[in-house]
């Protein structure tokens, strides 16, 4: 092969390639952005959640509430409820309601009324059966909401 042809050879190799990265890592990622901008918003951005006009979390990760006047994804007291990834922003039942008296010694609300609010926060893997949990993010929401003079810095 001499040099020129060696370079022709090349060629439709090099144009493939070029052409595989435009298409593989552009054009795709950016139509199926925009799809999914058109067609689910907010679960494209995120599942964000709003608090009056900031976004305060998302529904899906873990948002590291660590002061003790809210509940935690991550229990001290009992870390084996923690998701393999570490972001789950579900807790067990008896996770969120083994927060309570820590809640209520931060707090001052009264620990019944807490469990009410656990309790009334509940979902389970399987509609009306199954495991039943709490999304933190929803329980402080709502905690911030029935609670305002306690919460006022957070609104």
């Amino acid at each position: 092969m001499t040099g020129n042809n060696k370079g022709s050879f090349y060629r439709p190799v090099v144009a493939l390639a070029v052409l595989s990265l435009l298409v593989c890592g552009f054009v795709f990622p950016l139509v199926v952005t925009g799809i999914s901008q058109a067609v689910f918003p907010s679960q494209a951005n995120g599942s964000l959640v709003q608090l009056g006009n900031r976004t305060v979390g998302s529904q899906y990760i873990d948002n590291g509430f660590t002061l003790p006047v809210f509940f935690h994804a991550r229990n001290e007291t009992n870390p084996l409820t923690a998701s393999a990834s570490g972001v789950d922003p579900d807790i067990t039942l008896q996770d969120a309601l083994s927060q309570v008296p820590g809640i209520h010694n931060a707090t001052g609300i009264p620990a019944d009324a807490l469990a009410s609010l656990v309790e009334a926060h509940v979902q389970r893997t399987l509609i009306f059966a199954g495991d039943p949990y709490v999304n933190v993010l929803d329980l402080n929401l709502a905690l911030i909401s029935a609670y305002p003079s306690v919460y006022s810095s957070y609104r």
